[in-house]
């Protein structure tokens, strides 16, 4: 009886290997590490978001039982301070203000959260109670919590030095072109947003172990990295000013990040300086209220936009001003995000002719801000999906007609837009058609006068986005300000029995890597998914990678694997010649086959790889023994993942909450891998976007005091707040990667927030809103229905 083997290269619909371990117990998480001999770190923050330090009086904390050490600023003079990683240039070609980061705050504090001590104990409660009994002198000053404020003239400086509290004035486009082409517009459309503030809140918090031996100066941080080997770089080159060959960086099973597990933060530098201080292993894990006082936060943009219209609703210039909040520092890739990761986004998926954008980023005295699943993709996305609606309103013309009117045509790729990229492959309005089929559209009125008789309002949003994804290539990067390289690289160890390792230098933090990657391993060589391990997170282990984020793993890492495949099966080839007494040439390969080419003789990649490692018949002088080959990828350009997404919403009129009941997404990610894992991924960005859509948002009172701190008061959406999600794909392969992969990881949180909003106004259309800001909560609602109800009745 012949056993059929299930395929499972790409395009099948694995199931992921790593969850079995996750869901029986087995995954090794930060906080899972306990090192011989462990102490444990508590932080004592500042309560204040503006205060100077007068003094720090640590004699009865140091004197509480099982205390160790106790480490301010003062005693970290001597260390850098966390860096930024990216930097931007000012309209005027000057540099961007970059003020210091201290890892302890030194003589001030500027935001709720700021490191002031930390204290080192036996135990977590011991170190917890002697921070308690620090007593800090403060002299509490004037704080800025919002950009408004920053910005007003005479407004108390965040950092000293830093004019108005501006990081950077940057302009991108030709502001005569656009000027020009708004003189000769038929209509002008004027609309202003906001793109609120979000807290990413993955499900494990962030912690660090930092660990130092003695004898030989080796320091190892374990931490919650998604880019351990960027860690390594920036806190040992720039923070520490350890070699870096004396640093190992492990990030073991990560519990989510969205981006916030990116950044060097100052807890990784803190344990891992005070581990080589007190000779022992120190270990710090947040707690929920800690992680949203010291996790960067994400988007939050005010914006005023203009959109130039012809008669026939075309799009002729398109004009942007944006204000970023930076936060009271610059975190590591924070300057990034509204500059090269937004406004070059704000041609989306249309032909404007001319794009102007002006960004200001602003400092305030909140917590630091930086990328959060989408960085800067999602602000793009949010602002044109919305305008676009608005114009189609004030310019009496149908949503859906507008948007194909102005779309990118499917020939004319590759297409360069008025802001700086090229897209390199599309079809906008395929996916336009799917999910118009897909949702049941043009049955939508039937459903509205149905739901009219329950008496809900119902509504429909559309959104058809544009992304980019695989941030590259490295040499335009550095030039635009970058201070690292974005290339991937991949290491493909083949074993004497045919079993494969892969090393790469991309992480996974929820992704399925370890089976999406395995998955390419499967299809190129013909390996059992089963015989394929993925190593990543260990610095010691992998070949000097730049981690996961931006959706590159597949793009950036995966090609990386492909080369190093490519070299494995041309070596390979080469035995198998040998082996068959054939020319290199005549060898074919195909999935753990080699053949000569129109004959019967083969080899099995089992008897190859066996060969390779036992060389007793093997070409010694031509070829090194062995199977094992490393290969470097740096994209030619970024990758460009689109779609369409519609949401459909019902809102009680009594009580003003939204329900989310249906969504579709068709999406197109270039080649799919694992359609199962795109679902997935689909419906988690899509969750996110409802959740900032509807529920979440982070507020400060006038003091800089986060009043959503806990879970309490910062809603995040649960199960039954989320619709079935109706997922599809359309492919256009990417034209300059050699999987043809886009990524799919952001586009659920990207199209789906203007959708939902597209969704609530179109709702609320017979009140005469025009816009409702993120999260469109119960309260918002209620004062636009009631003041369009007593409009009504005047």
């Amino acid at each position: 009886m012949n056993v059929v083997t299930p395929f499972e290269g790409i395009g099948a619909s694995v199931k992921r290997k790593e969850d079995l371990r996750f869901l029986s117990g087995r995954g090794q998480y930060t906080d899972d590490i306990n090192r011989p001999g462990q102490t444990y770190a508590h932080i004592l923050r500042s309560p204040h978001a503006h205060a100077a330090i007068k003094g720090i009086d640590t004699t009865a904390a140091k004197a509480m039982p099982g205390v160790v050490a106790i480490f301010t600023g003062a005693d970290m003079q001597g260390i850098g301070g966390l860096p930024c990683g990216w930097q931007i240039h000012n309209k005027d070609g000057s540099p961007m203000a970059e003020p210091p980061h201290p890892v302890l705050a030194q003589g001030k504090v500027r935001f709720v959260g700021d490191a002031v001590a930390a204290v080192i104990a036996t135990t977590r409660a011991a170190a917890r109670d002697a921070a308690e009994a620090i007593e800090v002198e403060y002299e509490v000053l004037p704080a800025v919590a919002t950009m408004e404020a920053a910005l007003a003239p005479g407004a108390p400086a965040v950092h000293e030095g830093v004019a108005g509290n501006v990081c950077y004035d940057w302009h991108i486009g030709d502001p005569a072109v656009n000027a020009a082409a708004f003189q000769g517009a038929h209509k002008v459309v004027e609309f202003e947003l906001v793109n609120n503030r979000l807290v990413p809140n993955a499900m494990e918090p962030r912690a660090a172990i930092g660990d130092f031996d003695p004898t030989t100066g080796d320091y190892t941080l374990y931490t919650t990295s998604q880019n351990p080997h960027v860690i390594r770089l920036l806190m040992g080159a720039f923070v520490l000013q350890l070699p870096e060959h004396k640093l190992r960086v492990v990030a073991p099973d990560v519990g989510g990040g969205f981006g916030s597990k990116i950044f060097h933060y100052a807890e990784e530098a803190i344990v891992t300086w005070a581990a080589g201080k007190i000779a022992r292993p120190v270990k710090w894990t947040a707690d929920r209220t800690e992680s949203f006082v010291t996790d960067a936060h994400g988007r939050d943009h005010v914006t005023k936009a203009r959109l130039a219209l012809d008669a026939e609703g075309r799009f002729l210039a398109l004009h942007v001003q944006t204000l970023a909040n930076m936060g009271a520092y610059l975190s590591t890739f924070s300057t990034s995000v509204p500059t090269y990761l937004y406004a070059t986004l704000l041609a989306g998926v249309y032909t404007t002719p001319t794009v102007y954008a002006e960004v200001k980023a602003v400092f305030t005295n909140t917590v630091p801000v930086d990328a959060y699943r989408g960085a800067g993709r999602p602000e793009a996305t949010f602002l044109l999906e919305r305008l676009v609606d608005v114009a189609a309103r004030e310019m009496g013309m149908d949503r859906i007609e507008i948007r194909r009117r102005n779309f990118i045509p499917a020939d004319a790729f590759p297409y360069q837009t008025p802001v700086a990229l090229q897209y390199d492959s599309g079809d906008y309005e395929a996916t336009l058609q799917e999910a118009l089929k897909v949702s049941g559209w043009d049955g939508f009125e039937a459903r509205r006068a149905e739901a009219k008789a329950r008496g809900k309002l119902r509504g429909i949003g559309i959104s058809t986005y544009l992304e980019a994804c695989g941030i590259a290539p490295s040499a335009v990067v550095g030039a635009l300000g970058a201070r690292a390289g974005l290339y991937e690289v991949g290491t493909i160890r083949v074993h004497p029995t045919g079993s494969v390792t892969v090393l790469t230098g991309t992480h996974s933090h929820g992704q399925g890597h370890e089976t999406t990657l395995a998955q390419l391993v499967t299809d190129r060589l013909g390996v059992p998914l089963a015989q394929v391990d993925i190593v990543h997170g260990d610095t010691a282990k992998i070949p000097f990678g730049m981690g996961t984020y931006g959706s590159r793993s597949l793009a950036v890492g995966g090609s990386a694997m492909v080369k190093a495949m490519d070299k494995i099966v041309a070596k390979a080839r080469r035995i198998a010649a040998h082996l068959m007494e054939a020319s290199v040439e005549d060898v074919e390969f195909d999935r753990g086959t080699f053949r000569v080419a129109g004959t019967d003789k083969t080899k099995s990649w089992g008897e190859i790889c066996l060969t390779a490692y036992v060389p007793h018949n093997y070409p010694i002088e031509e070829i090194e023994p062995g199977l094992d080959e490393t290969a470097f990828y740096d994209p030619k350009n970024f990758t460009y993942p689109g779609g369409c997404h519609i949401c459909e919403v019902e809102i009680d009129p009594d009580t003003c909450q939204v329900e989310v009941v249906n969504f579709t997404a068709v999406d197109d990610v270039g080649r799919v891998i694992n359609p199962m894992i795109v679902e997935g991924q689909v419906q988690g960005g899509v969750a996110q976007g409802i959740g900032q859509a509807l529920l979440e948002t982070a507020v400060y009172d006038e003091s800089g005091q986060l009043l959503s701190a806990s879970f309490m008061d910062y809603q995040m959406p649960r199960a039954n707040d989320l619709p079935p999600v109706s997922v599809a794909t359309h492919t256009t392969l990417c034209t300059h990667n050699p999987l043809g992969v886009k990524g799919c990881g952001e586009v659920g949180a990207i199209g789906s927030p203007p959708a939902v909003i597209n969704a609530v106004v179109d709702a609320l259309r017979d009140f005469g809103v025009r816009h409702i800001e993120m999260p469109a909560t119960p309260a918002k609602i209620w004062g636009i229905i009631h003041a369009g109800q007593r409009l009504a009745a005047e």
